[in-house]
């Protein structure tokens, strides 16, 4: 059977490439894992990493790493502020600059991840995707993919839903090479960060199924 030559790369090439690319990041970025961790560690405390099981390949559950963000300030019943409070100054500029993203390296080299991808989303959001939203586990997930490159937080998730499977269907070495240079300038001018109404993103709370 005739293999395109999207699907030979995405066969061969994609995982290979992850794995290299993620490797060399690590070791040039070592000196700013450093810095990240210290500062953390100093400015919101233990533990440095957050770490929260999410849905990969073909749903599959993983641990997806990143450096902590937020306090962990609670009310007097002993429950989470929101975001909003528990998001510092300093926590805002890791999340603007995606420093806080840089231990899902780890997940790439680990082969939980890819480098580019349909971003991990939340498990409890696995009942609610219709047939076309599920698509978007035919891949591995990714530390960027086509929905951030276009607009991340900024976008409704209909139209993030419509970009991952646009992505699934269209994998190709240049594309993924032109998602993370767009990638790397949505983070230079720290776009899309924030949705209107949320310091992150709304919660996904489901769509009408269809097949």
């Amino acid at each position: 059977m005739k293999v395109s030559k999207g699907g030979l790369y995405k066969r061969f090439f994609k995982r290979p490439m992850d794995f290299l690319l993620s490797l060399m990041a690590i070791v040039v970025l070592s000196p700013v894992f450093l810095i990240v961790v210290i500062l953390v560690r100093t400015k919101l405390g233990s533990p440095v990493l957050f770490k929260q099981q999410r849905p990969g390949l073909n749903e599959e559950i993983f641990f997806m790493y990143k450096f902590r963000s937020m306090t962990d300030e609670k009310d007097q019943n002993g429950n989470l502020l929101p975001d909003e409070i528990r998001l510092t100054k300093f926590g805002q500029f890791l999340r603007s600059t995606s420093l806080d993203e840089l231990p899902g390296l780890f997940n790439i080299l680990r082969g939980d991840m890819s480098i580019i991808g349909p971003r991990p989303l939340l498990v409890q959001y696995l009942p609610l995707y219709n047939e076309h939203q599920k698509r978007r586990h035919e891949v591995r997930p990714g530390l960027s993919g086509l929905a951030q490159a276009n607009g991340r937080n900024a976008i409704s998730w209909e139209e993030k839903f419509n970009l991952d499977v646009k992505y699934v269907d269209q994998v190709s070495f240049i594309g993924d090479w032109k998602i993370i240079f767009l990638t790397f300038r949505k983070v230079f001018v720290r776009d899309g960060i924030s949705s209107d109404t949320t310091v992150t993103m709304e919660a996904f709370k489901g769509t009408e199924k269809h097949e």
